[in-house]
């Protein structure tokens, strides 16, 4: 499993609402709205990719997955006032 972080920009509402509930399906937890974060396995990671392509085919889109090394996730730096 690898910590991996997944953002988008979907201009359709429907395939953008399809994209966030793919994430979720597949574990991810929502940062922002239009960011996930979480740990899948490069099969997952594969296919969630796949999945999403077929949602957003209709419509622009720009989608990234950005796999983090486990090193270099615990240097990330956060600010977080609730």
């Amino acid at each position: 499993m690898q910590r991996v972080i997944l953002v988008y920009d979907v201009v359709d509402d429907k395939a953008r609402a399809k994209v966030a509930d793919a994430c979720l399906d597949y574990g991810l937890d929502r940062v922002q709205y239009s960011v996930f974060m979480g740990k899948l396995s490069r099969n997952h990671q594969e296919e969630l990719m796949m999945y999403i392509e077929l949602l957003v085919l209709e419509t622009c889109a720009n989608i990234k997955l950005i796999p983090i090394n486990e090193a270099d996730w615990r240097k990330k730096m956060e600010v977080n006032y609730a």
